[in-house]
């Protein structure tokens, strides 16, 4: 084979890799978008969202690229009529504004699906299913046909303007997705329940864990001694 050949043999299995690790990098990084047959559809629900947002569509994902690195995050997620029985884990949408979930025979829902999707905007739920966190965690709890639409989620952290959590003194209530809330010591505040103030003793943890180590490595070396010497 000629030089030119080896050179354009060269290339074309350079593309076929480069061709094949982006579609590695499309399956394992972001695999909500391929977890059913199909693509984002103009005129749906998420579709038009991703429109509007000058999204980019990846699947069943709209993605926002941002970031020095341009690292794509899920902006929608439609994953309707996906056959879908249990929703255990969307933790790869957590960034999503809008998801779809309607058409699917949904028998088991976790409640902690939601946690931490504090972005979430809009949901739409197959009937009989109920929102996230209750009505009351929704400006908007509509039935629409077979879909149940939750639209405008509120901080769960007030009610009616009011603080609705008690979380501990000295610190902060977040909302954490629909209807639930985390707790964050303030200030200089840490440890149980934020009852310690000041400097958080990095340098004594430091010192106890590095202490209990070198123990815990002595009494596996007497040990490993003794039966040496049984054996």
């Amino acid at each position: 084979m000629t030089a030119r050949g080896d050179a354009l043999l060269a290339a074309v299995a350079v593309s076929l890799m480069s061709v094949c690790l982006h579609a590695g990098f499309q399956q394992t990084g972001l695999q909500e978008c391929h977890r059913c047959d199909g693509r984002l559809q103009d005129g749906s629900a998420v579709g038009n969202f991703c429109i509007a947002s000058a999204g980019q569509v990846d699947g069943r994902c709209c993605l926002r690229h941002q970031g020095e690195q341009d690292r794509a995050t899920i902006i929608g997620l439609d994953l309707s009529n996906c056959s879908l029985g249990n929703v255990e884990d969307l933790h790869e949408a957590i960034t999503a504004v809008i998801i779809d979930l309607s058409a699917n025979p949904i028998v088991n829902m976790s409640d902690s699906v939601f946690q931490g999707f504090t972005q979430l905007h809009s949901l739409r739920l197959p009937l009989p299913c109920q929102c996230p966190g209750g009505n009351e965690s929704w400006e908007t709890v509509e039935d629409i046909g077979s879909v149940c639409l939750c639209e405008g989620q509120r901080d769960a952290c007030y009610s009616g303007g009011n603080m609705s959590w008690n979380c501990p003194e000295n610190s902060l209530c977040g909302p954490y997705g629909p209807g639930l809330v985390q707790c964050s010591c303030s200030g200089d505040y840490h440890g149980y329940k934020c009852l310690r103030k000041g400097q958080f003793p990095m340098a004594e943890v430091l010192g106890i864990l590095g202490a209990s180590t070198i123990m815990v490595s002595g009494i596996l070396w007497v040990t490993q001694r003794r039966k040496a010497k049984t054996v």
